[in-house]
């Protein structure tokens, strides 16, 4: 068998070009005439597919005759199931070619079921109103029913290659045509497609480029998934657009062996980019035993941009596996703290390059917008330097009444400029609820300081109790600090008692099935929110894997709190 050898870092013949293109399929274009692309990795983290950017050109268009021929016109949508590996890339680009509008959508996750998935694609079907939905083999029977559901025509993509590929005339794409559409991560039960132009993509495409200060020997390592704005336009259409050879693998693979992906890294050539959540960070410092020579097994002197977002980024975190893998070469410097939503596209805020993680020490009182004024000892919280500004993007911190905050106070964070999406599709009251005179309301809280943003979390998942703000997030990583606990076990979020008062409540993932040690543990939780927040909480034992998350991962507050008013969640029963 004869052994594949990857794409090239570093390309003599092509000049790197930083997304200066009229639109997606002019970058393949010039992408395809090197010699770099994508490269594809088992749960191992060994290649086991080379696939050139030549080849996805040929292969799309290809798709893009069958697609027309089969009467796909500009416009059309077309939901494509975002499995990381070529058939979803060449069909992605595909339908670029084809004029039509690809709408990647989630992979079944290991939490929930059968029929949550079925529902959670039909939303997502309905929603983007596609003429077909093309999906892998393994899932033909969950995909296929809830195609029939929505009345949507269904293909295996397999099934697709024997459709006629005849040679037709192809549509021609403007700057200003809608690229694709993306739903974010939080989109089940009332999706919002956010549809982005090409303009747009290619603006932020560039913006990130430029804030990652990219150079010719830098290569990408991703296991994120296709389906979530940073996994596609980070780690998938920016590659192209700036021609960046990959090495990916699945991201149910990264799940099943996270330390492939450090493997994957010290692997590659040149320099690496390589980006990830807090939890992927997390889930390898985990991993690995202290009594494991990291150095023998890992070289991570060459990860040059560590970069970190999607989530809220947590220091601690970051610490742990700086102190896990330093001696593998790992830089702290290398953290790239971000921030970005799919309605920008996705770059809104870069740290520069060599900075690393910075941290603020911010007075709960200040948080929570409380009185600083009596004599209680203050309690901070470390809020990370999310960076600054990206190319062409303009950020601000605003009041609930819209008007501008000074440096250091909490606000509402919105931006503005050319690659903020278009609209949500076929949702104008929606649109006009975030879009206000070129400004995106983005629904996050923070503040900025000489030039820099800090983030300190959503505002609908803000608590409000007697008029004092309390995060979330706060509640639950004090949690997360008693032993046994791993982050995303704890939810957090307001309920009103029978009473008719306002508490905190908190889902907790029990592993212990002890009635005397839950008791225990539910004593032990409700002390640790009271010193936190000083009041009084409702504390749930759940059992393990019930929390739900989003599709890239991240632990849903919302959805948690439907499901525990609901009924869905049932929690373990309190002792008599």
């Amino acid at each position: 068998m004869t052994e594949l050898t990857p794409t090239a870092t570093f390309d003599p013949t092509t000049p790197r070009i930083m997304s200066d293109f009229n639109t997606l399929g002019d970058a393949l274009d010039y992408a395809a005439q090197g010699i770099k692309g994508l490269n594809f990795h088992d749960m191992r983290g060994n290649l086991s597919q080379v696939y050139t950017f030549a080849q996805l050109r040929d292969d799309a268009v290809k798709m893009a005759y069958r697609l027309v021929n089969d009467g796909v016109k500009p416009g059309d949508r077309i939901a494509l199931v975002a499995e990381t590996g070529s058939d979803f890339a060449a069909l992605f680009f595909g339908c670029v070619y084809a004029g039509a509008w690809p709408v990647p959508l989630p992979l079944p996750t290991s939490f929930g079921g059968k029929e949550s998935y079925i529902d959670q694609l039909s939303v997502q079907l309905q929603s983007c109103d596609p003429v077909k939905l093309f999906y892998p083999q393994e899932i033909s029977e969950m995909a296929g029913q809830a195609a029939d559901k929505c009345k949507v025509d269904g293909v295996d993509w397999t099934q697709f290659l024997d459709y006629n590929a005849d040679v037709t005339i192809l549509p021609t794409a403007t700057t200003e045509d809608i690229c694709y559409l993306q739903y974010s991560s939080g989109s089940t039960r009332f999706p919002h497609g956010v549809a982005v132009t090409h303009k747009a993509l290619l603006n932020n495409l560039s913006a990130h480029s430029h804030g990652m200060e990219l150079v010719d020997n830098d290569r990408c390592v991703s296991w994120l998934p296709w389906y979530h704005d940073m996994g596609l336009v980070g780690c998938f259409l920016s590659i192209v657009a700036n021609q960046v050879s990959t090495d990916y693998m699945k991201t149910e693979d990264f799940a099943r062996r996270p330390l492939a992906w450090l493997d994957m890294i010290s692997r590659a050539d040149g320099t690496v980019i390589s980006y990830s959540p807090t939890f992927g960070y997390d889930i390898c410092a985990r991993r690995i035993s202290s009594q494991t020579d990291v150095a023998s097994r890992f070289d991570l002197s060459n990860w040059r941009l560590a970069g970190n977002g999607a989530d809220m980024i947590r220091p601690d975190v970051m610490q742990n596996f700086v102190d896990a893998f330093s001696d593998a070469g790992f830089a702290a410097s290398a953290f790239l703290p971000s921030y970005g939503l799919a309605e920008a596209t996705l770059a809104v805020s870069i740290m520069p390059p060599a900075e690393g993680i910075v941290v603020e020490l911010v007075a709960e009182t200040d948080l929570s917008g409380g009185d600083s004024s009596d004599d209680k000892p203050t309690r901070y919280r470390s809020i990370v330097n999310c960076g600054k500004a990206v190319k062409d993007m303009k950020i601000e911190a605003r009041d609930d009444m819209g008007n501008l905050v000074p440096d250091k106070m909490i606000g509402r964070i919105w931006c503005s400029g050319p690659s903020i999406m278009d609209s949500y599709f076929r949702d104008p009251e929606a649109t006009a609820a975030c879009l206000v005179d070129g400004w995106l309301d983005t629904g996050d809280m923070g503040y900025l300081s000489d030039g820099y943003v800090y983030i300190v979390g959503r505002a609908k998942d803000m608590i409000i109790i007697n008029g004092k703000n309390h995060w979330p997030q706060d509640i639950e990583w004090a949690v997360e600090q008693l032993p046994g606990f791993k982050s995303g076990d704890i939810a957090a979020f307001a309920i009103t008692t029978e009473g008719g008062e306002e508490t905190p409540a908190v889902l907790v993932q029990c592993r212990t099935s002890d009635d005397k040690e839950r008791g225990i543990l539910r004593e032990t939780i409700k002390e640790k929110v009271r010193s936190i927040t000083g009041m009084q909480c409702v504390v749930e034992l759940v059992p393990p894997r019930t929390l739900p998350r989003t599709s890239s991962g991240k632990l849903s507050r919302a959805k948690a709190r439907n499901l525990y008013l609901s009924g869905e969640i049932q929690p373990y029963m309190v002792a008599a």
